[in-house]
């Protein structure tokens, strides 16, 4: 084998013996990030990563047949940049990691923290994907933060790996904050927002507005939502609802008036206090417009006043950016966690206290013609008021939890805002959502209830996803009717008898409430708390198996099927 083939003097080779062009050690999720690294949009980076596990998935894709790098440099340059390497040569398969120390061959790293799942070359394209902790324990590897970080890329015509030439770039990208930005669209936009009115006086008020949209006579996909706010001060939060066609009237006025407005509850956009804007997936959009042309919507706008200012004038909105170019899914976004009912009290004096809100999306069925999919959640906004301390959405299958759908064990009520995961997550038919908050009122003197009020509670996860379905919103509240306990109102109570009623709500049957995008509610009254796992604690670490939680070995990423040939020296 020696010189069969050409690289780097003095690099380590890790061979696969395959019948054909093609390796992959496993199925991955879903990458739903994607950047082109060049101007010419040869070099492809698609990626994600699960935060909560500590890992990040990459896909670098390459119009080339040779050799592809890819590296994370603290200056866009190779003095300092963590890279890893690959090609698909004739005799098999070369990956390694390396690190630059400058404008020089770069070394192979004394700990491989890469793990490669799969390695192709079609068509003249190679392509490479592969894994690493977010943090790994190895100072030869760059750390990943919530920050830009300068990736750069590099790649031959032939699998010689040698100087790369002016096959090469550099790209500033955020990688765990990725904002996508549809630049070729931007004119196309239409406002959809309150028209001036005054403020009430009072801690919180919500308005709500019902009209109709500009007429399109073919089907729209909104890509992009961005507020538009006069009093950053004020305004909480807005959502913007879709109505049922026998909604056929407008209204400027508060919301929840007892009247027909009050039955437009298809959530179609979600912006929260802090947040900017946000930008779907380039390959999902909501949908409007079409055969559901003269379909009204309602803005509800929800104003916190707790200085109780009068006389303030606002014209507060979103603005709505679409393209008759039509994406392949339309999205959907589901309501799920706690009921928003007063009748579910949060005891005062409590250092932590929590509620939860469950969804078996086996009912969706019952409100269904069409089966239902597999849906593929992409983005949350997680929400409470301001006793919230954490929140986590998790999804159980088979009375087992398969994931978090997203947590904040540091929540803020003035940075709302929806949050990209990174990794799509699916929700097969009968599986259960499950919405935890933790309150902390240990500086409140009376009960604190859930409802709309600031001063009142909230424990709600918005799941953006796709395909949409006419599924709404999937929430919950305790059968309180047998409860025992139920802690003095007006007097601090004692920790353990505040558990004591927090263990009697979760434990206590769940009324669950499925509702349609049109038509009446369905509630039931047979699901329970399931029990959500510890959130896990990820610090640096080193790259584990997935399949193991353990260092991987090269027979385990490599399978049984395949022939290692390990750690060969090569000459040119």
């Amino acid at each position: 084998m020696k010189g069969s083939v050409r690289m780097w003097p003095q690099l380590a080779l890790l061979y696969l013996l395959t019948a054909g062009p093609t390796w992959s050690s496993a199925a991955l999720v879903d990458l739903p990030f994607m950047e082109y690294l060049d101007s010419n949009q040869l070099v492809l980076l698609q990626w994600g990563f699960d935060e909560v596990v500590g890992n990040i998935t990459f896909t670098l894709s390459i119009k080339t047949s040779g050799w592809i790098g890819f590296g994370l440099s603290p200056k866009g340059n190779m003095r300092g940049a963590d890279m890893v390497i690959g090609s698909f040569g004739t005799s098999g398969i070369y990956f390694q990691d390396h690190h630059a120390t400058g404008n020089v061959l770069p070394m192979v790293d004394s700990t491989q923290d890469y793990f490669l799942h799969s390695m192709t070359e079609v068509e003249g394209r190679t392509s490479m994907t592969f894994q690493r902790a977010i943090q790994t324990c190895d100072e030869e590897d760059f750390h990943i933060t919530a920050v830009p970080i300068k990736l750069i890329y590099a790649y031959g015509q032939t699998d010689e790996i040698k100087y790369h030439g002016f096959n090469r770039g550099t790209k500033e990208v955020n990688l765990l904050r990725y904002i996508t930005r549809d630049r070729s669209q931007e004119g196309e936009h239409f406002d959809f927002k309150i028209d001036n009115i005054t403020i009430p006086a009072n801690i919180t008020y919500y308005h709500c507005r019902v009209m109709k949209m500009p007429r399109f006579d073919v089907t729209q996909h909104v890509y992009r939502i961005e507020p538009r706010i006069d009093n950053l001060d004020m305004v909480h939060h807005m959502i913007l609802y879709g109505c049922p066609l026998h909604v056929t009237d407008d209204y400027d006025g508060p919301c929840y008036a007892g009247n027909k407005a009050d039955n437009c509850i298809k959530v179609m956009a979600v912006w929260g206090v802090g947040a900017g804007a946000y930008e779907l997936p380039a390959d999902a959009g909501i949908p409007i417009g079409g055969p559901n042309k003269d379909t009204l919507y309602r803005l509800e706008t929800h104003y916190n006043n707790p200085a109780t200012i009068a006389g303030r004038q606002d014209s507060s909105g979103l603005r709505i950016r679409h393209t008759s170019n039509l994406r392949r899914y339309n999205v959907g976004t589901l309501t799920t966690g706690v009921v928003p009912s007063r009748d579910y009290r949060i005891p005062p004096g409590a250092t932590q206290f929590h509620t939860y809100g469950t969804c078996n999306t086996s009912l969706f069925s019952e409100l269904m013609e069409d089966p239902v999919p597999d849906l593929k959640v992409f983005a949350l906004l997680l929400h409470t008021h301001l006793a919230g301390r954490k929140i986590r959405a998790g999804l159980f299958r088979d009375g087992q939890q398969v994931d978090f759908l997203a947590l904040d064990e540091n929540y803020d009520f003035a940075m709302q805002e929806v949050i990209s995961v990174g990794s799509i997550k699916t929700i097969k038919p009968n599986d259960t959502i499950l919405v935890e908050c933790n309150y902390m009122t240990t500086n409140r003197s009376g009960y604190t209830h859930m409802g709309l009020g600031t001063m009142d509670e909230m424990c709600l996860a918005f799941l953006l996803y796709y395909p949409e379905i006419p599924i709404n919103s999937c929430w919950s509240t305790p059968d309180q009717r047998n409860i025992e306990s139920v802690p003095n109102e007006l007097q601090p109570a004692d920790q353990e008898d505040i558990i004591t009623y927090e263990n009697q709500l979760s434990s206590s049957p769940q009324y669950q409430i499925v509702s349609r995008n049109e038509g009446q509610p369905s509630m039931h009254l047979e699901a329970t708390v399931m029990t959500m796992n510890a959130t896990p604690t990820v610090t640096c670490r080193n790259l584990q198996s997935p399949s193991k939680g353990g260092r991987c070995s090269c027979s385990e990423i490599i399978g049984g099927s395949a022939l290692l040939l390990l750690l060969l020296w090569s000459e040119v």
